[in-house]
């Protein structure tokens, strides 16, 4: 079972407020999240089984009674040999292979945990296992810190540096406050230099499944930059990972494969130095509840962008 299909994460979705409502549904949740001009909509995320005819349509019974706008579907499969979603013939016309807003792009980039420590810094660049050994002469020291609201601000204070610098939208401190303490395999490991912090990475680590690299933020202080800490900070959490038997290390976010316009263009290239192991691993698909209404609103949404 992936993370967020746990209770541990519905939990963390309503005490965050991105979620106002979970639901129960067979073996899977269906979240239900505000979208525009009031209205409601239902996300079933990252589901790893099938999704019978009969679930199909529980799901849109599901969706009629709450009177939400649409539901939409995430599939989630490393397994590059395996279908996840299976619809009748008649839903086909309904479900549409489209989605509202995709909260993991289809795209990820993975490590095979099976493999040795050395066969996987092999498969690295060899400016990636370079930047590793600096860091490591520059004394920068990797920790991991007990969740307590004096680290996350530590945290925190190096995120505001990293959207300020590389002009995105981070989240409340608050968020990460809810996501590192309702989350139980969560962890917050900082960077250190001379007892400084100049680095900070969250992670979830699953025993037996997937370990996942999810928040990171670091220092703008040129004099820091080059100490390499971040690349430190990602070889430390792989044998973390390695060590409690996850099978996969899951970076997330990686830009579709020639798509050179992508704004995920720059992380990917980060991402690609540690492995070229990119799988397309989610499809989404939309049964609309509401076809006006959903195409004013989708219509709408083009001109915030």
């Amino acid at each position: 079972m992936s993370i967020w299909q746990t209770e541990s994460w519905w939990e963390m979705l309503k005490k965050s407020n991105q979620a106002d409502e979970v639901f129960n549904v067979r073996w899977f949740s269906v979240e239900k999240r505000k979208v525009a001009m009031w209205e409601y909509g239902l996300f079933v995320l990252w589901v790893e089984k099938s999704v019978s005819e009969k679930n199909v349509n529980e799901l849109i019974k599901l969706c009629k009674k709450e009177k939400c706008l649409f539901i939409q579907i995430e599939t989630l499969k490393y397994d590059l040999k395996s279908n996840y979603i299976t619809i009748g013939d008649e839903d086909k016309k309904l479900f549409k292979v489209w989605y509202y807003k995709k909260f993991i792009t289809p795209y990820t980039a993975l490590i095979d945990l099976k493999l040795s420590e050395e066969d996987i810094l092999i498969r690295m660049k060899p400016k990636w296992r370079y930047n590793i050994k600096l860091a490591w002469k520059k004394c920068v020291k990797v920790k991991e810190v007990e969740k307590t609201d004096e680290n996350i601000e530590k945290f925190y204070s190096l995120m505001k540096q990293t959207t300020s610098r590389d002009s995105f939208n981070g989240n409340t401190i608050d968020y990460y406050k809810t996501f590192l303490n309702t989350l139980k395999n969560s962890k917050l490991l900082l960077a250190y230099v001379d007892n400084i912090v100049i680095a900070g990475w969250i992670f979830t680590f699953e025993e037996n499944d997937v370990s996942i690299y999810y928040y990171w933020a670091s220092t703008s202080d040129k004099n820091y930059r080059n100490l390499m800490a971040p690349y430190l900070l990602q070889w430390e959490a792989i044998k973390i990972a390695k060590n409690i038997w996850s099978k996969l290390y899951d970076f997330l976010w990686v830009a579709p494969p020639n798509e050179i316009d992508s704004p995920l263009a720059w992380v990917t290239e980060f991402k690609k130095k540690l492995t070229l192991d990119i799988r397309d691993v989610s499809n989404s698909y939309i049964y609309k509840n509401k076809n006006i209404k959903y195409f004013i609103i989708n219509y709408l949404r083009k001109f915030k962008k």
